[in-house]
This record gives structure tokens, C-alpha cells and sequence, in this order.
């Protein structure tokens, strides 16, 4: 057994992503009563369909920083605490985008969620917007532990989606690496949202991993949950579980029967 394991207590743990509305701070913002009505319906569509946990980033704030602002952080704050007391049982994470893991730390921690994603962790990366970005992983996992938060667990990508490497090197490398600097579990994702990592880099990524688990971080699907999840220890889910702007509860539904249904696998 390990953290996430422990964590989610389901052999293939599914985690739906509650995409926030623009956040206070951001022009395009509806408002917080607004962003905390559409997080309260998306979190009901995904309890209702069965998920294990759900991620709560700022998707919706334009244009994106990579270092989140007081407004943001106290606004996601918020709204993380409104889910996490309004959840019947699920798991509830943060995401502070685009690369600020010590805020998303901070937040969970505050809010009393249970987790983090970060999107960048061991990887040296670079994306042509934003040019190198940085990375940090012994200095956050020090700055959780400052806080007394070392029960919040850290997932961490690996050569992430929309990034490049800036020196490559094998997706096994990347993993083992983020494993020995205490991520709870590794995050694999093809290379662009919706798009799904070919089965090969999920296979590879837990040969580096060791015991440390490793989830599908975008593009999962029913038309691939059972190939991807007779390798993958789990997934986090976003697009595929909406219809416009909103969580669909029977997409939602129609997914998670499909992974139940490999509950029997070895």
C-alpha cells in the first residue's frame, strides 16, 4: 500500500476535474457567487456519477500567469473549502495554474483538501510563451512540510502536455525521478488537452515509477479507459465528462461503469 493508495481505497481511482470560471481578479469573471454555483453543480454531477475524487483548478482565468495573485489564491481558497465541506465523501484537490505548486500547497492545506497536481515538478521544460519554468521539487516538498501539511499529497506530471524538454531524456527517467523526490503518485498525459498518452509511455512511465503509482492525465475516455487502466493505476478526468460548460452526470456514469467493470482484472 501507499499514500494514494490509502488515500482513495479504489483499485483504479478516478479524479473529475471541476474547471473553475474566471476567479475574481480575472475580467472574464462572472463573480464568485456565480464560479461557486457552477463548482457546487459540477461537484454534484461527479459525486452523483461515482468518482473517487475531484480537482479543483482555475482553468478559466485569462490571461494565465504562471505565479497565481492574492486574488486568485484567496478566491480558490474559497472555493476549494465551499467543495470540501459540501462533498459527500470524495477526495477533493487543488490545482493553482499555470505553474504554482507551493500556492496550490497552501490552499489544499487551508481548504482541507487532500491533494495537489503539479503540472511541472522534475522535468527542466520550456514553453515559447513563457520560456523556461521553474522547478522546485525538494524546496515544495519542504514548503509542505513547513505548514504541517505533509498529509496533502503531491501528483506530479512527467514531460507534460504543451511543454518541451529543454534536455530530453527517457519518460521512465522523468518518473523514477519524481518518485524519489516524494511525489505520491506520477502524472502522464499525451500532448495536448483531450489527448490521451499512447499505452508505450504509460508502460514506461511505471517502469521508472517503482511502487509509486501512475495516473492517465488527460484524454481518457470510454473509448480507451480499458486499454489505458489494464496499465494506468488510475486517472484524472476532464473534458470527456462534459457537455458544454458543465459536468455531464451520465457521461460521468457511463465511465465509471466501464472502469468497474475492470475491477476484476489482476
Amino acid at each position: 500500500m501507499n499514500r494514494f493508495t490509502d488515500l482513495f481505497g479504489a483499485p483504479r481511482p478516478i479524479i473529475g476535474v471541476i474547471h473553475l470560471p474566471a476567479l475574481p481578479g480575472s475580467s472574464a469573471s462572472p463573480g464568485l457567487g456565480e464560479v461557486l454555483k457552477r463548482a457546487l453543480t459540477d461537484l454534484a454531477a461527479l459525486e452523483g456519477g461515482g468518482v473517487h475524487g475531484v480537482l479543483v483548478s482555475n482553468d478559466g482565468d485569462e490571461p494565465r500567469r504562471m505565479k497565481a495573485g492574492a486574488e486568485t489564491i484567496s478566491a480558490l481558497t474559497r472555493v476549494a473549502h465551499e467543495i470540501v465541506h459540501a462533498s459527500n465523501g470524495v477526495k477533493v484537490g487543488v490545482q493553482v495554474l499555470l505553474n504554482d505548486p507551493d500556492a496550490s500547497v497552501a490552499v489544499a492545506h487551508m481548504a482541507g483538501a487532500a491533494f495537489i497536481r503539479t503540472d511541472f515538478f522534475v522535468d527542466p521544460m520550456q514553453r515559447p510563451e513563457y520560456g523556461a519554468i521553474e522547478i522546485a521539487p525538494k524546496r515544495l516538498v519542504e514548503y509542505r512540510a513547513s505548514l504541517g501539511a505533509r498529509d496533502v499529497l503531491i501528483l506530479a506530471d512527467v514531460q507534460v502536455k504543451y511543454a518541451q524538454m529543454i534536455d530530453p531524456r527517457p519518460l521512465a527517467e522523468s518518473a523514477a525521478e519524481a518518485a524519489e523526490c516524494a511525489a505520491d503518485a506520477i502524472v502522464v498525459t499525451g500532448s495536448v488537452t483531450g489527448e490521451a498518452p499512447v499505452w508505450t509511455s504509460v508502460r514506461e512511465a511505471k517502469q521508472g515509477a517503482g511502487r509509486c503509482p501512475v495516473l492517465v492525465g488527460s484524454g481518457l475516455d470510454l473509448s480507451d479507459a480499458a486499454d489505458l487502466l489494464r496499465t494506468a493505476d488510475g486517472a484524472i478526468v476532464g473534458t470527456s465528462l462534459k457537455t458544454g460548460a458543465y459536468v455531464d452526470a451520465g457521461k460521468v456514469r457511463a465511465l465509471m461503469t466501464a472502469v468497474g467493470a475492470l475491477d476484476s482484472l489482476p
